[in-house]
């Protein structure tokens, strides 16, 4: 199928021949008529199946003209670079029409923004807190919203938006069209759909956990954390295949101090993203990374979701994604666009379980890869990785201490007992209180008769 078999005008058709896409994607090809009859559509698709054209080719097919300056559109998604990418990607297919798009997040001047709102616009592109604080101050008017579009609504939840998500649903009006898509469909969704949806529509393209096909996927058991930074150096040094990497840990702490390892053993090479990031650090590390000044970006699962970059050859999860669901958008940053790619995780025992789940939800047993001969293995732990030694088990082991305890109630040692010396005067005389004087007892007289 081609897109000129879609119902789309002549200025969406033009702007994909520039863009040089000639075949819609299965998500895109099911969602287009479902969206284009108004009914509330939730779409679940792997990432890197074109989930955003599939939302965006419908609305804009419908778009019509207008001079007021209140949106009409409200795209909602979890990230500042998830604006900034929705917002390019409108300004491409709308080359050929007038479309005034906007995109707000926090982190930056909220002045600048309203200035932009007041202008006047037709698509609003939002991350949630963002858009709860600019409703706020009475400059944006949202019952004028025809479509809402909750892109990566899972991640949005997780990341705890629930409550700005309910706000939004209360004072955006009620007849509307609601547009959901994700790579997971959690318990949270759902009561989500349950609450404020009525008679949505699903289309699933894939079953839900299914990993993309033309993803290789392999791990290494390690010992530690140590290890695992001499096999990633490793395998970056000897495969030069490993040519634009995505190296995923769970927290900001561990992506700066895994920057930290090994950014002067590939000087240039590495770049670091994550959310305490300022905004300006985070556009220029996905922009080398894009344009392969940076050879390896080490990150969150900040982009895990959403993120558009091309031919990424390899992700790495150097530590496990604590949930299923972010494993497997984790490795759908590569193998996209019909192209292969290689996924690869590093693990230690505590991080067996957390794998398992990601396998259980896939139904696919990731095979095991022996550790490279050269492979230093180290002996040394972090302090996450080394309990501290706050209790001896030793004194549980023995049992010494409880035998000889005498239960809640027992005698005071002798250094503890106190003797009651009466008040003051009675222990001092220069207070003018003396003691009691013993009172004399004054026998009768004995009378003889």
């Amino acid at each position: 199928m081609v897109f000129e078999e879609l119902n789309l005008n002549g200025a969406l058709l033009k702007a994909l021949a520039d863009l040089e896409f000639t075949n819609p994607t299965p998500i895109q090809q099911k969602a287009f008529p479902v969206v284009m009859s108004g009914k509330d559509v939730i779409g679940i698709a792997q990432t890197g199946t074109g989930k955003t054209l599939a939302y965006l080719l419908p609305i804009l097919r419908q778009y019509t003209f207008s001079k007021q300056k209140d949106p009409r559109i409200l795209i909602l998604v979890p990230t500042r670079e998830l604006v900034l990418q929705v917002v390019e990607e409108i300004s491409k297919l709308t080359t050929y029409m007038s479309v005034r798009v906007v995109g707000v997040y926090g982190g930056t001047n909220i002045n600048n923004q309203k200035e932009q709102l007041y202008a006047g616009l037709d698509v609003l592109v939002a991350t949630p807190g963002r858009l709860v604080d600019l409703a706020m101050t009475g400059l944006l008017r949202l019952k004028s919203i025809q479509k809402l579009v909750i892109d990566e609504v899972d991640e949005m939840l997780n990341l705890g938006f629930r409550p700005q998500l309910i706000s939004l649903m209360e004072i955006i009006a009620p007849k509307r069209q609601n547009l959901m898509f994700s790579a997971t469909l959690t318990e949270d969704v759902d009561r989500l759909i349950t609450d404020f949806f009525s008679n949505t529509i699903r289309i699933e393209v894939e079953p839900h956990g299914t990993p993309v096909a033309k993803i290789s996927q392999w791990m290494y058991h390690v010992p530690n954390y140590q290890t695992k930074v001499n096999l990633l150096e490793l395998l970056l040094t000897e495969n030069q295949d490993f040519n634009r990497v995505l190296v995923f840990v769970n927290t900001k702490k561990t992506a700066d101090r895994l920057f930290e390892l090994i950014h002067s053993k590939f000087e240039g090479k590495v770049g670091v993203l994550h959310s305490n990031k300022s905004q300006n650090f985070r556009i220029n590390a996905l922009k080398y990374f894009e344009e392969g000044v940076y050879r390896i970006l080490v990150t969150t699962d900040l982009v895990a979701r959403g993120l558009d970059i091309s031919n990424i050859s390899h992700v790495i999860n150097f530590e496990v994604a604590e949930t299923p669901g972010d494993y497997i958008n984790r490795i759908g940053r590569t193998g996209r666009a019909d192209k292969e790619g290689a996924a690869l995780s590093f693990i230690t025992p505590k991080e067996v379980e957390a794998l398992g789940e990601a396998e259980a939800m896939m139904n696919w047993k990731i095979p095991q890869q022996p550790l490279p001969e050269n492979l230093i293995i180290s002996n040394l732990f972090t302090e996450e990785e080394n309990p501290t030694n706050l209790f001896d088990k030793t004194y549980y082991s023995s049992g010494s201490a409880i035998k000889e305890s005498q239960g809640a109630f027992h005698e005071k040692k002798v250094k503890n007992k106190k003797i009651n010396l009466g008040g003051p005067g009675q222990r001092n005389p220069k207070f003018g209180i003396k003691k009691k004087q013993p009172v004399a007892v004054v026998k009768p007289p004995k009378f003889k008769f």
